[in-house]
């Protein structure tokens, strides 16, 4: 086949549609293998700044970029250049609605855009995390609107991201990639296509085992974390350190797997990715119960933690309307800057509300730039003796390892610590 062919000849054009934390590694890889990359974005402001060589991502240096520029990549708004691609890889976001309900309009929306250049011989893969079944029941009829066949002329596969920002031990390249086809010819064009940059392909039966298997990973994480996450609150009220239990049960050598708690559940996957399925399941009449109490409990942990934070002020006769509280990290894990579905957000939200004076250190924040439901106007602060003084309250909620502990416990009047970062019990340190 001579997609395949150009395929394994790296002498296909790859077209990467969404140029965010999934698809600008997933660029870079294929451009660092030999191949013209051509990146198409919704957002003017990001396709300027690759094309200057800039980086918008913390960890993706700049270097990097300027790398891929010289190797062919370029980025584009003009979606009608999709037809110069051999394939199409759709990373855009998936989130949920005010409903809680799967918002699939980045992925139709960005389908619909490329509809009308798609021609006999690229292969579309999308992944976008989501329900099993929309690449056959979404994707499907709008690319057989052109006239050509999946399977035969033009082939559709679906291949889940699995990129965690910030991990030093997994790359792109060394992250195993599953992936299911459409039919038998789309899966070999498919793996086809990642074999030349992915270390090992996992083909599947079908693509919405594929999407299953996507979402299984992420909710074998909510639940655990669900569950952690209630014992914590058990633990509390027993006046037991749930870390300190969780290190304990981790030294068993088989049969247990740490998970631990937070503040809430954080990322663009693990806070979203089950209610897709629950809402699917609705179609089937069945009731995914288990998924739901886990998402209830992860759901419900930004306010147990600020009653946690209004008990320890209010114990040092202070209430939380018109205290200045600090909250440290803003990202929704350690040592990255992404702030997707971060828990921390809603935290500053519920504690305003409630009339406390917001602030916030993140070393890899400096300013908070508007998303999609949250905007503060608000800089990092600088963490100094003098500015940890000035705080009632110092709220770690994302355990950055750039934060100096030591020069926040020694300052700071009270600290309500949600990610366990101080083990040694002192007056002024309360867990949450």
């Amino acid at each position: 086949m001579e997609l395949i062919d150009r395929l394994n000849s790296r002498q296909a054009v790859i077209g990467i549609l969404g140029l965010g934390y999934v698809g600008l590694p997933l660029m870079l890889r294929f451009s660092e293998v030999g191949y013209r990359v051509l990146g198409l974005d919704i957002d003017a402001e990001k396709v300027d700044k690759l094309n200057a060589g800039a980086s918008y991502i913390e960890h993706i240096r700049a270097e990097s970029i300027a790398g891929a520029l010289t190797q062919g990549f370029s980025a584009t708004t003009d979606f009608s250049r999709a037809s110069e691609c051999d394939a199409l890889i759709l990373c855009v976001p998936t989130p949920l609605n005010k409903y809680r309900e799967p918002d699939l309009s980045y992925v139709i929306a960005t389908t619909e855009a490329i509809v009308p250049h798609l021609r006999a011989g690229q292969v579309v893969s999308l992944e976008s995390t989501t329900w099993p079944g929309t690449t056959d029941e979404e994707l499907r009829p709008r690319v057989e609107s052109t006239g050509l066949t999946v399977g035969e002329e033009i082939f559709l596969v679906f291949s889940p991201e699995r990129e965690d920002p910030g991990n030093p031990t997994y790359n792109t390249r060394t992250i195993p990639k599953v992936l299911g086809g459409v039919t038998p010819a789309c899966t070999a064009v498919g793996e086809a296509l990642y074999a030349q940059v992915i270390d090992q392909v996992v083909s599947l039966s079908s693509t919405r085992a594929a999407e299953m298997t996507k979402l299984l990973e992420n909710i074998h994480r909510a639940v655990n974390i669900g569950l952690v996450n209630e014992l914590k609150i058990v633990c509390d009220r027993m006046g037991i350190d749930i870390h300190e239990v969780i290190h304990a049960a981790a030294t068993k050598p088989f049969g247990f797997t740490p998970y631990y708690p937070g503040p809430g559940l954080g990322g663009h996957c693990i806070p979203i990715d089950p209610f897709y399925l629950t809402w699917k399941a609705r179609e089937y009449g069945l009731s995914t119960r288990f998924i739901e109490l886990a998402g209830e409990v992860n759901t419900n942990m930004p306010k147990w933690v600020v009653s946690k934070v209004a008990d320890a002020l209010n114990e040092r006769g202070k209430a939380v309307k018109g205290a200045r509280i600090l909250v440290l990290g803003i990202a929704y894990k350690k040592n990255v800057d992404d702030r997707r579905e971060s828990p921390s957000m809603e935290l500053m939200e519920l504690l305003e509300d409630r009339g406390a004076e917001i602030s916030y250190s993140d070393p890899h924040v400096p300013r908070f730039l508007p998303m999609r439901k949250h905007d503060f106007d608000l800089e990092s602060v600088l963490l100094t003796p003098e500015s940890l003084a000035a705080t009632d309250c110092v709220l770690l909620a994302t355990d950055h390892d750039r934060f100096d502990y030591d020069l926040i416990k020694a300052h700071a009047p009270l600290i309500v610590d949600t990610r366990g970062r101080y083990r040694e019990p002192a007056e002024h340190i309360v867990r949450a």
